[in-house]
Parts: structure tokens; sequence; C-alpha cells
């Protein structure tokens, strides 16, 4: 069932609910106030007719000719006789066999059934107090009993007529409803429709395509937005995998076209035990650098999921970071690597000190390579909130402005770095920002050309709980998240 039948299939039965409840009730109320109309007026005709009814110290006295009564015609629709105590009827007026039908009488307004019609009845009980009934010619009883019917004919015909209208009006509201709610769903499911349309036009060798918006500013168009911002999502990691995939190949056929050059240019003629060995060095390079892509390559294709790193341990930063460090002794720039001493009491964080060191040495030798000899290097520690952050701050050119949104991308290289002759593959800070992101941390630039770059590595503090110490982190980031060069 399509969502259109569905929605006006809903309206439909609540509307006819509410129509049959809205009539039932109108008719019977309207019944009701009916039929205690026709009882008081019978009530009214009772009293009309005990009024008539003169008392006397010689008793009750009815003269029939002299009373004139307002319902004495052939077209009331009340009936009535009034009897002695010896139940013979004094007066009347009505059908023939009406006795029948007061004979049933009840103080109250009774409905009584009588040929083929049904009636309201009620008597009354008049008594004269110390008299005795003179001769009948004189009209003198010491009782009479009166007795009255209305026929609820009328009644039941303005009913009968109520209903038909109820029902008239009803289904002509029902059959001029179910036409607006199909219409308006189909209006209002229409963009809904059209959205599936281009959906199922969509393929993955037009990337480009985009839902319909309709500009009706509600849930519809909300959704159409949302959609189509996925699918621009899903288009630039498509297109970010194409370009990785193709910076990979390149990246990879350069160190193999090396190496099996090498290989063919000492195979072309026999050579010494030197220039083998000379050969053979030259091929393993290639064959580590080789590999060290590759295993990056294989890392950065990973799911989140599944690169999230077991075995982290609390590690106080400053002690650790003097004892890493100390690693770079030999290096070529170690005299101008600062590392500045931190506020006391830093908080531990949890990482793996192995991996933690390989994102140390990126971001150091970073620094080195881009920063001309004799120039600083600092590495400081500090807290913001509930992280601790480790800059690496340098004195270099600076990142360009334009080149801030990419330099985290794999394989990517600034012109300027390109331009002059830096070596370098552009995985190193990809890989770094992915191990601080399986970390629980962010890493952040500051940048300006010209005015050399920070980079921030910020790692969310141990937190202490009753199930151990490193069970969960909070925090922020240290600063605005962005790319560092690469």
């Amino acid at each position: 069932m399509t969502l259109t039948r569905r929605l006006s299939l809903i309206f439909l039965t609540t509307l006819a609910v509410v129509l049959l409840g809205f009539s039932v009730t109108l008719y019977l109320l309207a019944r009701n106030y009916l039929y205690r109309q026709a009882g008081d007026h019978l009530v009214s005709a009772l009293d009309t007719l005990a009024v008539g009814v003169e008392s006397g110290p010689g008793g009750l006295e009815w003269e029939p000719n002299e009373r004139v009564l307002p319902f004495r015609t052939a077209n009331s629709p009340v009936v009535w006789q009034i009897s002695d105590e010896s139940h013979r009827i004094v007066d009347k007026q009505g059908p023939d066999g009406l006795e029948h039908l007061l004979a049933s009488a009840g103080k109250w307004p009774d409905l009584v059934h009588w040929q083929g019609g049904n009636w309201l009845v009620a008597e009354r009980q008049l008594q004269a107090s110390g008299a005795k009934a003179l001769s009948a010619g004189e009209h003198r009883y010491t009782a009479l009993h009166i007795a009255a019917a209305v026929s609820l004919k009328p009644v039941e015909t303005t009913l009968l007529r109520l209903a038909g209208a109820l029902v008239v009006v009803s289904g002509t509201i029902w059959v001029v409803a179910l036409a607006a709610a199909w219409y308006v769903s189909r209006r209002a499911l229409r963009p809904i429709h059209r959205m599936a349309q281009a959906a199922r036009s969509m393929s993955a060798a037009e990337m480009g395509q985009r839902l319909p918006v309709s500009t009706t500013g509600d849930e519809l168009e909300d959704l159409s937005r949302a959609f189509n911002g996925l699918l621009d999502r899903l288009q630039d990691s498509f297109e970010r995998q194409q370009r990785f995939a193709g910076q990979a190949s390149h990246q990879l056929r350069t160190p193999l076209t090396a190496l099996l050059g090498q290989v063919e240019v000492t195979l072309r003629r026999p050579r010494g035990a030197e220039e083998y060995r000379e050969a053979l060095t030259a091929v393993h390079a290639q064959g580590v650098h080789l590999r060290k892509i590759v295993e990056a390559l294989l890392f950065l294709t990973r799911a989140d999921a599944e690169a999230n790193l077991p075995g982290l341990e609390a590690i106080a930063l400053g002690p650790w970071l003097e004892d890493h460090m100390a690693s770079w002794s030999g290096n070529a720039r170690a005299e101008d690597i600062h590392i500045e001493p931190g506020p006391a009491g830093l908080p531990t964080v949890r990482a793996q000190p192995v991996l933690l060191g390989e994102v140390v040495n990126v971001l150091v030798e970073n620094a080195c390579k881009y920063s001309p000899p004799g120039t600083p290097i600092s590495l400081r520690l500090g807290r913001e909130g509930s992280h601790v952050c480790l800059t690496v701050e340098d004195s270099g050119p600076g990142i360009a402005d334009e080149d801030m949104p990419h330099v985290c991308e794999p394989f990517f290289r600034a012109a300027d770095v390109r331009r002059r002759g830096i070596a370098g593959v552009g995985l190193g800070l990809a890989i770094a920002r992915r191990l601080i992101s399986a970390f629980g941390g962010q890493l952040a630039v500051k940048s300006q050309a010209g005015q050399g770059s920070q980079f921030i590595v910020s790692l969310p503090v141990q937190v202490e709980s009753s199930g151990g110490a490193g069970d969960g982190v909070v925090g922020s980031a240290c600063a605005p998240a962005s790319s560092p060069r690469p």
C-alpha cells in the first residue's frame, strides 16, 4: 500500500468515526428533546383537563358542552377521556377503542404501542372530598379519572428526516474529504516521488547527480537537503579514494621502477663483488622505502574500528618525552632541539609508547626538514582543560593558507615543497593524525606563512574510576582542529 493511500485511509477512517459520533450524538439529543417536548405537551393537556373540572360542595362537576379546550379539534395530536368512579366514560376525544390505549396509562408518561404507532400515555385521578355523587344528569361525580395520550408519529417522522439528513450530509462530507485527502496527499508527497525517481536514475558513473530540493520549508525539504549533503560527503570520499589510489599507484611505481632499473643495469654485464654489493645496497634501500610505503598505505586504508589500538598504557609525558628525545642525540639537528619543562604535576595520558614515539618522530622530523639548520625547534608540554598538550614549534617558512585544507591528505605535498626539492612521500602526517585519533586525541596547527608553525598534539587526561585508571577520557581539544603541513 502506498503512503498516499495509507495516509488517506487513516484520515478518512478518523473522519468517518468523527462524523458517526457526531451524527449519533445529534440524533440522540434531538430524540431526547422531541420526546421530552411531547411529554411536556401531554402533561400540559392533563393540567388543562384537570383545570376544567370544577370542584364544589356537591362533588366534582364536568360539563362537556360548556368546556372549550384548546386541543378539542380533529387535528389535535392529543387524545383523552374522562371516566367516573364507575369507569363510565364521561367525555372523550379520540378514535374508537381509545379506552384500550388509555387503560395502560401511568402516573407519568409511558410509551405504548397502539394501532401501528407509538403513543405517550399518562393519567390523573381527581377525588372530591366529603361529597356524595348526585344524579348523573347533574354531571356531578365523587371521583374522575383523566387519561390522555399523544401520538409520537410526528416526532418519529422528524427523527427519520433528521437521520436521513445526517446520513446525506455526513456522506457528502466524507466523499468531499476523500477527494481532498487524495489530492492533498498526492500533492504533499509529490516531492518524495520525484526524489525516488531521481535516486533510481543515479549511477556511480555520475556522482554529481542530486535529489531535487522542494523549497517548501518543511520536513521534506530538510530530508532532501540532508540526503544531498550525504551524497556530497560520499562523492568527496569517493573522489579522495580515487586520488588516493592514483597517488598510491604512482608512489609505488616510482620505487619499483628505480629498483628494477638498478637490477637491469647491474645485470647488463658481469661486475665485481664490490659493484654487486653497491647494487644490492641500493636495491635494499629501495625495498625498505617500498615496504614503508606499503605499510603506511595498509594502515591508512584500515577502517576506523580496525585502527583502534589495544594495550594503551598510562604515560607521564614529561619523563617519557625526555627519554624518547634522547634517541635524537645523534641527529644533525640535535643541538637545535629544545625541550621546555612543562608545569609540575601534569596528569598522565593513555597511549602506546612506541606509536606515540612515532608521532613525535614525524613532527620533529618535519620541523627539521622544513626549518633552516641552526634555527630552534621547541618541544613543550602544557595543559588545557582536560587535555595534555604537546607542542612542536619550528621557525620554518610556515604554511600557505591555500594549502591548509589539504596538507593532511595522504600524498599531498605543497607546490613550494616540491619546488625546493625536499624529499618525502606525504604520508607521515596522515599516519600521525590517525594514530592520535586512535589515542582519543586531536592534531591541530597554528601557522602563518613566513613565521613558522606550531604542531599541537592534545591527548585526553587519564580518568580515575572505580574500575581502575584509564577507563575513559573526557575533555575537548586544546586548539581548533586544523591540518599541519606535510
